[in-house]
């Protein structure tokens, strides 16, 4: 085994976060230089454990500190280095750090890889000292590390000193200005433990920072913005390790769309991969991923109030009608589930409040809050003691001033005394005494309906996800994107193709491959009419488009016209391919669904299974579900289940249940054939037929793309 296969994924980054010294390299007495800055945010607003260094040759001190002209003149090596000076010189000054014996080196610094093919080469350089000699980098072109709840800001940012609401969240993220938005947050009531923000990570990177979320004790929920993806092998670990030590990892992905890809790569240099891909694997992962900034805030702040128990189902409360039914649509669309009270919890409500009340699920209290000072106390009381109650979404529609400040502080203190969440949701504009009541309790309000039911939904999916988890599962992602040019390819013939699959006991129609039109008639009679007809050539690999396929032909008169025609058409819309023969085959017998499984072999998360309705319906209605392999058959059979086109295959109208457990074992040998054929780039099994119940799942068409050159034999 090599070094470099020894050297672990992770580093201790214990020191990063809680330095007991720090070198801050360009220190300058400019308060508007990063440098200055920098030194205003350690020096006022920190709470450092140790001695702070400054490093610059051209001043002997500022501020009443000691500069010193080189790293190397620092009377010891400090845990953490941050590098503020241009860019030009920021390799001599890592390499000083490093020959210092710095742990840890943050490079503030900008004009690396977001600005082209020269700067990339300097953070391989960068990338190779940190290997060499053992301190990690953080950056460039970063706005620092923040561990608000130790109160260190190792940051530029001005914002830094208005930014120190400690909390249970932990903050990973590439870019700073998403990552700042985040932290404002704290106006509402959010708190957070550390911010992490990578840059362009020529080193460490957004997975590293994950990881040591997952073991810092005053993390509860992990929250991550991302741009790009560094290596797949370490986001994977790193998430799964949050899984393990029982933290949510809430992400956004940026970067999804065609536009959102260009400037995501500009920004950060990252590989931003395929949307479709990112997010199968996120959700496979039990990665929370949401769409936008609020949405994120509020589904990483429930779970930070709360991890889901085993009740997923919920209540609806308000003083209104209206809004209480408002929410009961919005929960209804989201698929949630109400609860239904104990006949306990019924009498309960009826004794206090009136007849006119809806008292069911919804509960609409209605007017009687304004004479009642200790209703929400008894009714919430009452509902967060039912069995059936996972959650209490409270509406506040609007602020009536003292009582809804008294129905705030009434759920604060039945929140008190219970772990069944009230997730309250401020409608109103207006920010009364109530909100900022509920905020100084922990008891932070959505502002938003929509968002608040989509945390909820999260929050129930992520507990249901973390139950059922697979503990021993183990992707085979990619250890870094391969970067230049991409490897050759070919593609197999289809009869290449299905001899090859077939010894993994993947199963095909009988067939065979006739060099002519009189072979091709031998064939037939041979396997038995009807028969399908198909060009075979290396260089063709969507054959209906050159007319290369003819199917249901039932004797040979009909395939020798066929053939013939076959022929003709390739050699008019395909002149310059190369025709290895005529492959024909048994016709699939009438009935059974078509359906589509594929692989494809992700440059970050690796071979990639995709399933779905087949022929044109996959392009068509984008009716898919994707997992990374291995599959289990757990996995093989809720691949076929979550896709809307299942109840075709469960006997839809009165049709024949097709044959789920042949088709569950088809995915899984695929998978174990890809894993154990690295050179396999790319299988597309379209359609696959599956018959009734007993009748199997037999591929009828197989593309096959390997890295060239490859190593077997199709013969």
């Amino acid at each position: 085994m090599t070094t470099a296969q020894c050297k672990p994924l992770f580093s201790d980054l214990h020191l990063l976060f809680n330095p007991r010294s720090i070198a801050l390299v360009g220190a300058s007495s400019r308060s508007d230089s990063v440098g200055g800055r920098t030194l205003e945010n350690l020096l006022d607003f920190s709470k450092l454990k140790g001695p702070l260094y400054l490093v610059n040759p051209n001043q002997a001190q500022i501020r009443g500190l000691v500069c010193y002209a080189s790293v190397h003149d620092l009377p010891e090596a400090p845990d953490v280095a941050i590098i503020t000076v241009p860019a030009k010189s920021v390799l001599s000054a890592l390499q000083a750090c490093a020959d210092k014996g710095a742990r840890f080196a943050i490079v503030l610094t900008s004009g690396f890889g977001e600005m082209g093919e020269a700067g990339k080469r300097v953070e391989v350089q960068m990338r190779a000292l940190a290997d060499q000699s053992g301190m990690r980098i953080y950056g460039p072109n970063c706005p620092g590390l923040n561990n608000i709840n130790a109160q260190i800001g190792m940051s530029f940012s001005p914002a830094f000193r208005l930014d120190l609401t400690p909390g249970p969240i932990g903050l990973a993220t590439q870019g700073g200005g998403l990552g700042r938005t985040v932290m404002q947050s704290m106006e509402r009531g959010i708190g957070v433990a550390a911010w992490a923000s990578s840059g362009n990570q020529a080193d460490l990177e957004v997975s590293d920072f994950i990881y040591y979320m997952a073991d810092a004790p005053d993390v509860k929920v992990i929250v991550t913005v991302i741009e790009g993806f560094k290596s797949g092998e370490k986001f994977v670990a790193a998430v799964q390790h949050a899984a393990a030590k029982g933290k949510p990892v809430v992400a956004l992905k940026v970067g999804k769309s065609a536009y959102g890809i260009r400037a995501a790569q500009s920004h950060t240099a990252s590989i931003t991969g395929t949307a479709q891909i990112n997010s199968a694997v996120l959700k496979q992962l039990g990665v929370i991923e949401v769409d936008d900034m609020d949405e994120l805030v509020d589904t990483a702040w429930l779970l930070a109030r709360q991890l889901p128990a085993s009740k997923d189902k919920l209540v609806i409360y308000g003083p209104s009608g209206g809004a209480v039914t408002l929410a009961a649509d919005k929960v209804g669309s989201a698929g949630l589930t109400l609860s239904e009270f104990a006949p306990s919890t019924t009498e309960r409500l009826k004794a206090v409040l009136p007849e006119y009340a809806a008292i069911d699920n919804p509960v609409d209290v209605g007017t009687e809050i304004f004479t009642n000072a200790r209703l929400v106390d008894d009714t919430l009381e009452a509902i967060v003691q039912d069995p059936d109650v996972g959650l209490v979404l409270y509406t506040f529609p609007l602020d009536y001033g003292k009582v809804m400040a008294d129905n705030a502080r009434s759920a604060v203190r039945v929140q008190a005394d219970t772990d069944v969440p009230i997730l309250p949701v401020w409608m109103s504009d207006r920010l009364g005494d109530g909100y900022h009541a509920l905020v100084k309790a922990g008891l932070v309000p959505s502002r938003s309906l929509n968002n608040a039911v989509k945390a909820i939904g999260h929050w129930i999916e992520w507990g249901r996800w973390f139950k059922q988890r697979d503990v021993h599962f183990m992707p085979q992602a990619v250890a870094e994107p391969r970067s230049g040019e991409a490897a050759p390819t070919r593609n197999l013939t289809e009869a290449e193709g299905k001899q090859w699959l077939s010894s993994a006991g993947i199963r095909f129609m009988e067939r065979a491959v006739a060099t002519d039109v009189d072979e091709a008639v031998r064939l037939a009679d041979a396997i038995g009419y009807p028969v399908v007809a198909k060009i075979v050539s290396p260089q063709i690999a969507h054959k209906t488009e050159v007319g290369g396929v003819a199917i249901g032909l039932g004797n040979a008169q009909e395939l020798r016209q066929a053939c013939e025609g076959i022929l003709q058409s390739v050699q008019a819309k395909a002149p310059t391919a190369t025709i290895a023969g005529l492959l024909i085959e048994r016709m699939a017998a009438a009935g059974g669904v078509e359906v589509f499984v594929g692989v494809q072999r992700d440059a970050v998360f690796g071979p990639i299974m995709s399933f779905g309705l087949g022929g044109i319906y996959v392009e068509v209605f984008k009716d898919v579900s994707r997992r990374m392999l291995p599959l289990s058959p757990a996995t093989c059979e809720a691949m076929v289940r979550e896709v809307q086109c299942f109840a075709l295959l469960n006997g839809a109208r009165g049709r024949p249940p097709c044959d789920l457990v042949a088709l569950q074992r088809l995915l899984l040998q695929l998978s174990d054939f890809v894993l154990t054929h690295p050179e396999v780039q790319e299988i597309d099994l379209n359609p696959v037929w599956v018959g009734a119940q007993g009748q199997g799942a037999i591929a009828l068409d197989a593309v096959v793309v390997v890295q060239a050159p490859i190593n077997h034999s199709a013969e």
